[in-house]
């Protein structure tokens, strides 16, 4: 079921992108009285869901949902129709317009995209805030796994600026570690300040290991629940019970009985657990995995005190508009990652697989429109890169035109497209391989 959550949000979600997208350019084309022959959701090799046409337009639904298209008349574009090219330009044609009208048609796609991301953060601040969690409210420090140990962290430690960054909100330090290629980490430990330094090839481990564990606040073994299968079941244990020992070895947190677990796999062991002010003394059987089949508490406002920044619908304009470009400009740091010699951010570039898995199991609408957002964004920015068969390879080309005075030849338009064509084919078997090295690897 989680499966089919995942993947009917990310339809649902592409689909909405992929549509408005395509209305950017229709409309533009309209308001230059250029004819548009075809509006297609997702692609139609060979056979469409369903299609009608209506005025000079036929409009459908394709089966393939790997994007959408409108094809434009006297346009040279990925359906390479040379016939129609071959006839003498008709007024309400593409090629028959002003330069600078062909622009606006060409950026009409992107356009929309970033105005929707913009429209979507402004109604998300709006209805529901922005919730964060407090650096300062994450008292006990943090958990960190081994990649993170490289560093120089430690459980326990409080971090407290990544290089000259002070950390408000405790979710943004990898996120500033990753994008801002941290060169050092301040810490409180024991009391104490301390600064490490981020090892050069620290940014890279991170893409490569693809851990969303390495840097977690220090979590307490207080019980949520115990499901019907746990090995657990008739132990005695409640809701709310917090378990503080482990066969007389003492137990704050987590990742201190993640390494006490270890040594009792398969095995009985005596356990004491707070309820309330009473002390519960008992037997508890740890799995082969070093669990003990319970639902810890995950309620990080009821653990730490989560933070909701309010806005009013004319605050959520320019806070929402601010939040869009600070994802733009973020977006291209991560583009900078992929391209980087040193992380080499192309090995672990995903496809379709990678972007369904960051929708979660469960409807959620916040968690869906946030997505959605984000994904505008990286549609328009994708688009817009000066690739021919894209957006930005149209714009390049008429910018060029608008430099030199003429336009450039009908065959050198073609010749671009296929070469287009071939790259951005590349990319996507680059990015689909390494979802499926990933997931059978």
């Amino acid at each position: 079921m989680e499966t089919f959550i995942k993947i009917a949000q990310l339809l649902l979600s592409l689909s909405i992108l992929v549509l408005l997208h395509e209305f950017g350019h229709y409309i533009a084309a309209r308001i230059f009285k250029t004819r548009v022959e075809k509006f297609y959701l997702f692609f139609n090799p060979w056979f469409s869901i369903f299609k009608f046409k209506k005025g000079d337009t036929e409009y459908g639904l394709g089966w393939l949902p790997l994007g959408g298209y409108v094809k434009i008349a006297g346009m040279i574009d990925e359906s390479m129709d040379k016939e129609a090219m071959k006839q003498p330009p008709k007024p309400d044609e593409f090629r028959s317009k002003k330069t600078w009208q062909r622009l606006i048609i060409m950026i009409g796609g992107v356009t929309v995209n970033a105005i929707l991301a913009i429209i979507i953060y402004i109604i998300m601040l709006w209805h529901w805030g922005e919730q964060y969690l407090p650096n300062e409210n994450v008292t006990n420090g943090i958990a960190v796994d081994s990649l993170a140990m490289e560093c120089g962290l430690q459980n326990g430690d409080q971090i407290l600026m990544v290089d000259d960054v002070v950390i408000e909100d405790f979710f943004d330090i990898v996120p500033t570690i990753l994008l801002e290629k941290a060169e050092t980490i301040l810490v409180k430990r024991d009391g104490q300040n301390k600064t490490l330094a981020v090892p050069d090839d620290f940014i890279k481990k991170i893409i490569d290991s693809e851990r969303s564990n390495l840097i977690v606040p220090r979590l307490p073994m207080i019980v949520d629940s115990i499901p019907p299968s746990s090995i657990n079941l008739n132990a005695g244990i409640q809701k709310g019970d917090v378990l503080i020992a482990l066969d007389s070895n003492h137990i704050e947190f987590r990742d201190e009985f993640q390494s006490l677990s270890e040594n009792y796999l398969n095995r009985e062991v005596d356990a004491t657990f707070l309820r309330g002010t009473d002390t519960i003394f008992t037997k508890i059987l740890i799995n082969d995995e070093g669990m003990m089949e319970v639902f810890l508490m995950t309620d990080l406002n009821v653990l730490f005190g989560t933070s909701t920044r309010e806005y009013t619908f004319l605050q959520a304009i320019p806070a929402g508009t601010k939040k869009a470009f600070t994802t733009i400009g973020d977006y291209f740091k991560q583009m900078k990652l992929i391209f980087s010699k040193n992380v080499r951010g192309y090995e672990n570039v995903g496809g379709f697989i990678s972007i369904g898995k960051i929708f979660p199991g469960k409807w959620d609408w916040y968690a869906f429109w946030k997505l959605t957002a984000f994904l505008s964004i990286m549609l328009a920015i994708l688009n817009i890169l000066p690739i021919p068969a894209l957006d930005g390879g149209h714009v390049m080309f008429l910018i060029i035109e608008m430099i030199i005075g003429r336009k450039l030849s009908d065959r050198t338009m073609e010749i671009a497209q296929y070469i287009g064509f071939f790259l951005l084919m590349a990319l996507l078997i680059l990015a689909n391989g390494n979802d499926v090295i990933k997931l059978f690897g």
